[in-house]
């Protein structure tokens, strides 16, 4: 795994096995390289995978991994999803089956400029994506096949992650066509606005941040918005709606669109500013707007080929607080959040190198898809991943598991709880109780 930041590079090549580079691993299940820390830093264990040479000058070896601590809250009774649903690699033909995840991309570490020293802590936000008004939908933006109404289940499931996992943020994707019955800039669905009403009702109900999340891959029926598909205006309606509808909840933010690819940034930026615009001007004044750029909304090429361009995009009175970049992260070998087995915990080519950016930049982002199976592999690099962003929280907003909601416990990347019991990746990684 790529571990050194291109930064350290130089030094890490005669001294990593005396002494850990800034924010290098030091520790954890398994490691066997350095467990000291150079000069300014020491090694914090993180959970019982990892552990990170933060700043700090003591102490200056790996701690003792703290006990695992569980929750004296009694879990509510559920049932799990009971509808097998496998996921697919691309295809030109759209499907009923559960979300496509995106072909493979590919990162380099980034020298950014110098910026203040990060702040450790934990993120504001943590929580799990509830798909199923996203089914049939597939990265052409095309949602040809049926929508899965996560229903009570789902509810049940973000009452179970709120109460037992402490868990305060969950993402709700839908697809564009499900929301308007396929008609581009036509009215919210009677049938399936209800349903996804009740399921951000549920959401709401627990206090979380909810997230509603466009799932098209910056698409309408493969055209791409602002770009020979959806006109700016087209894009700005939906959200108009939207907005209009739940202008008056403060703990709802709204994702612009699910993992924008092969578009021209600069372009994209537009309508994404439209967008924003029209969010504000139905009312909706105080809420997050989570803005994703391209290749996938990718953390390991965020810096190069999305922030630029998106830096340009503003509230209406100037102020970017309340705009949050919105980045995935998958860590299985070909990056394409497909396969059980993890590889690397980007910590080092993606999240260290985006948060210099941001903290530079002043901005925050919000890493609203990482996962991987429930296996030794996934648990160390995805913990290692998460306490990465803990590690710079003060441009991190959160974090969001994929996936739950009426995933089927089989597929390859499930978070759904069997009955009241948690997959070991997400009692050893994204709970906080």
């Amino acid at each position: 795994m790529a571990r050194y930041s291109l930064v350290y590079s130089a030094f890490a090549a005669t001294a990593a096995a005396a002494q850990g580079s800034a924010y290098a691993q030091c520790g954890g299940n398994g490691w066997t390289g350095a467990t000291s820390c150079v000069s300014g830093f020491h090694c914090q264990t993180q959970n019982e995978w990892f552990a990170q040479c933060v700043p700090g000058g003591a102490p200056s070896a790996a701690q003792a991994t703290p006990a695992v601590k569980t929750s004296a809250v009694a879990k509510p009774s559920m049932v799990a999803a009971t509808t097998l649903l496998t996921v697919k690699r691309p295809s030109s033909t759209p499907t009923s089956s559960a979300t496509i995840k995106k072909p493979a991309t590919t990162s380099q570490a980034v020298v950014v400029a110098a910026a203040p020293t990060p702040i450790s802590g934990q993120t504001q936000y943590a929580g799990i994506n509830i798909a199923g008004f996203d089914f049939g939908c597939s990265t052409d933006g095309s949602c040809g096949g049926a929508y899965v109404d996560p229903g009570a289940n789902g509810i049940a499931q973000m009452k179970h992650f709120a109460t037992d996992d402490k868990l305060n943020a969950f993402r709700l994707p839908i697809g564009w066509q499900h929301l308007t019955n396929n008609q581009l800039g036509g009215s919210i669905d009677a049938t399936v606005g209800a349903a996804f009403d009740n399921l951000v009702q549920g959401c709401l109900a627990t206090g979380a941040l909810c997230i509603i999340d466009l799932h098209n891959y910056g698409r309408w029926n493969g055209a791409i918005v602002g770009q020979g598909g959806p006109t700016d205006a087209q894009f700005a309606d939906v959200w108009s709606k939207l907005a209009t509808k739940y202008s008056s909840e403060k703990n709802i933010a709204f994702g612009l669109m699910n993992e924008p690819h092969d578009l021209t940034m600069t372009t994209w930026a537009t309508s994404v500013q439209a967008a924003v615009t029209a969010i504000r001007k139905a009312g909706a004044t105080s809420q997050y707007i989570l803005v994703p750029g391209t290749d996938y909304t990718s953390a390991g090429s965020f810096v190069q080929n999305s922030g630029p361009a998106l830096l340009s995009v503003k509230d209406a009175d100037g102020t970017t607080s309340k705009l949050i970049f919105d980045v995935h992260r998958y860590l299985d070998a070909d990056n394409s959040g497909t396969n059980a087995e993890c590889v690397n915990d980007h910590v080092q080519d993606s999240f260290v190198p985006l948060a210099s950016w941001l903290r530079t930049n002043g901005r925050k982002a919000i890493l609203s898809e990482v996962g991987g199976g429930d296996t030794a592999s996934c648990q160390q690099d995805v913990c290692a991943a998460i306490a990465s962003l803990n590690e710079n929280s003060d441009v991190y907003l959160g974090y969001v598991g994929w996936s739950a909601g009426a995933f089927d416990t089989s597929y390859v990347l499930s978070l759904t709880p069997s009955g009241s019991s948690d997959k070991t990746l997400v009692s050893k990684c994204f709970s906080r109780a």
